[in-house]
């Protein structure tokens, strides 16, 4: 079977802005959850959340094109040209034939549905934009990527809620893997702080009540309340291995697993027991053709939810054993949680982290619950040159679990 491997990243978080500003501030513990300020959110009760406030549509988007997209739309055009600029992908080394995307996100253009809705109660139906249907639906970060890059390979999106770039990147992964096409750009984006995100998680009671910015995403600690809503996104460029030297490409990271299951269970809440996110992990590792002990770290998906930490803390331990040695962190708690985007933003850390030989933190835990018996990152031990192998692991409201296994790229290894 072919191998895959990574040849360009792009990212875009509350904590970071580029992969380059997101990688070494999430690897030095910066948190970028902050105050809200893009609307009035004192009625959702509701304080903070993971906005991002330097991001520039007109910058790299455009700003004619710009309009004509929702900010879901402009996220995933900036990560997927950085991706695609750090792998030098063009029509002069691949064919517009071979390159395909695969692009999710949980939500779609939920400030356009927002927006558009109250000009049509307010003003009636003919104010309505025409831009209204393909600036809102789910595809269009798909396709608008797939529009910039010229890519005519399969273009689709992916849509697991919080599972969504997780599964987008595996399943780009698989489509590489079994010789359908030599490059693919895969990854998730999410723009969900805006009145209608906050307040419909917050009827949930999902969200986070703290007002203090490190005090609110906080993953595996005892007094977690619920997590905090970010918003931005990430993309890989995933290529065949083979397509990848013949181009003389840099490499950074292999994918070696991916794993994907159904809780079965109930629409928001995951398994208690932790048993599909766990059949989910093992069948990562089982593709990757390794053991449970060579894996050094997991980037949990870590709400900081009651329910989520402790069933997939209960799922960890069901593939590794209560006692062993792998290291796992949540991210959460310096970008928070970025819903379809969130697994391609821990996509893109756990892959740098392994080429680093550092790992993020568990930022926001300051005494873990005793229900969550996993050993979390710390200064202490973020430090691991020898890491080979990782996973990355997202949950989805519906029940959906996904996770990528990584394998940190040495050249001299691969020689």
């Amino acid at each position: 079977m072919t191998r895959v491997v990574i040849t360009g990243m792009g990212a875009i978080a509350a904590n970071g802005n580029g992969f380059e500003n997101f990688v070494n501030n999430t690897l030095a513990g910066q948190v970028g959850i902050k105050p809200i300020t893009k609307f009035d959110a004192t009625e959702t009760g509701i304080t903070v959340a993971g906005q991002i406030d330097d991001f520039d549509a007109a910058a790299v988007v455009g700003k004619k094109e710009a309009r004509r997209m929702d900010l879901y739309s402009q996220y995933a055009i900036q990560v997927a040209q950085e991706a695609v600029d750090m792998a030098g992908i063009d029509e002069t080394n691949t064919n517009p034939e071979d390159l395909g995307v695969i692009f999710g996100s949980g939500i779609g253009g939920l400030t356009t549905i927002q927006d558009q809705i109250i000009k049509m109660h307010e003003k009636g139906p003919r104010r309505v934009s025409p831009f209204f249907v393909p600036m809102a639906i789910s595809n269009m970060a798909a396709g608008n990527i797939s529009i910039r890059f010229n890519a005519q390979n399969m273009v689709t999106s992916v849509v697991t809620a919080c599972a969504t770039a997780t599964n987008a990147i595996g399943d780009a992964f698989r489509f590489i893997k079994e010789g359908h096409a030599q490059v693919m750009i895969a990854g998730g984006s999410e723009a969900s702080v805006n009145e209608i995100g906050i307040a419909g998680f917050a009827a949930l009671t999902a969200l986070s009540t703290s007002t203090g910015p490190k005090r609110a995403s906080m993953p595996f600690d005892q007094d977690r309340n619920g997590f905090v809503l970010g918003e931005g996104g990430a993309a890989m460029v995933l290529e065949s291995l083979d397509h990848a030297k013949a181009r003389g490409a840099k490499i950074l990271g292999e994918i070696v697993g991916y794993g994907a299951t159904a809780d079965a269970y109930h629409i928001t809440s995951p398994d208690p027991e932790g048993k599909g996110a766990a059949r989910a992990m093992q069948q990562a590792i089982k593709e990757a053709g390794i053991t449970p002990a060579d894996v050094s770290y997991i980037n949990a998906h870590g709400t900081a939810t009651h329910a989520n930490d402790s069933g997939e803390a209960k799922s960890i331990n069901l593939v590794f054993g209560q006692d062993s040695d792998v290291l796992v962190s949540s991210t959460k708690g310096m970008t928070g949680h970025l819903l379809g985007g969130a697994g391609a933003v821990e996509a893109v850390i756990t892959v740098a982290a392994l080429a680093q030989g550092k790992l993020p933190m568990n930022v926001g835990c300051e005494v873990q619950d005793p229900e969550c018996q996993v050993n979390l990152v710390t200064p202490a031990n973020q430090d691991q040159p020898t890491a080979e192998y990782a996973l990355s692991d997202s949950l989805g409201f519906g029940g959906h679990n996904a996770v990528l296994a990584f394998r940190k790229w040495s050249d001299e290894r691969e020689a």
